[in-house]
């Protein structure tokens, strides 16, 4: 089994904050995080996809029809947005990278088949910060 990957970067706002919880609540559990006025993230995303090569070109799946797909469906609906207010399928969830993640696993699964008949989605790696990432598998 071959696995391939593919980074992508954007820029978004969030703010992580439950609105059944007091004012209180939200800044113990989620401390500055729960900023009233938001806070911003330099987010990279790899996604791999797994499979064998194609006999005749050699790829698993074409790379930039790859890129195409997770910048057309994933990054121009979160690039320079706010999480939390602009992106239609984040509404009634709280922004977490945890969340992002399965939202773009969603949204990936859906659209991996335009480009590939045989590759499979592997997993979606969301870093939010050099030191904190979300890794998921769709388990």
């Amino acid at each position: 089994m071959i696995y391939l990957s593919r980074q992508e970067h954007f820029n978004a706002a969030h703010k992580l904050y439950n609105p059944s919880w007091s004012e209180e609540r939200n800044k113990e559990v989620f401390g500055p995080c729960a900023n009233t006025n938001w806070h911003g993230h330099n987010y990279d995303l790899i996604v791999t996809v797994k499979g064998q090569p194609d006999p005749e070109t050699g790829f698993v799946v074409d790379l930039k029809a790859l890129s195409v797909l997770i910048r057309e469906h994933i990054v121009r609906h979160v690039d320079h947005k706010n999480l939390n207010l602009d992106v239609p399928f984040m509404a009634g969830k709280l922004a977490s990278t945890e969340n992002l993640a399965l939202a773009f696993w969603e949204i990936l699964q859906r659209e991996l088949p335009s480009i590939t008949s045989t590759a499979q989605l592997h997993c979606v790696k969301i870093y939010e910060t050099p030191r904190n990432f979300v890794e998921y598998y769709g388990e």
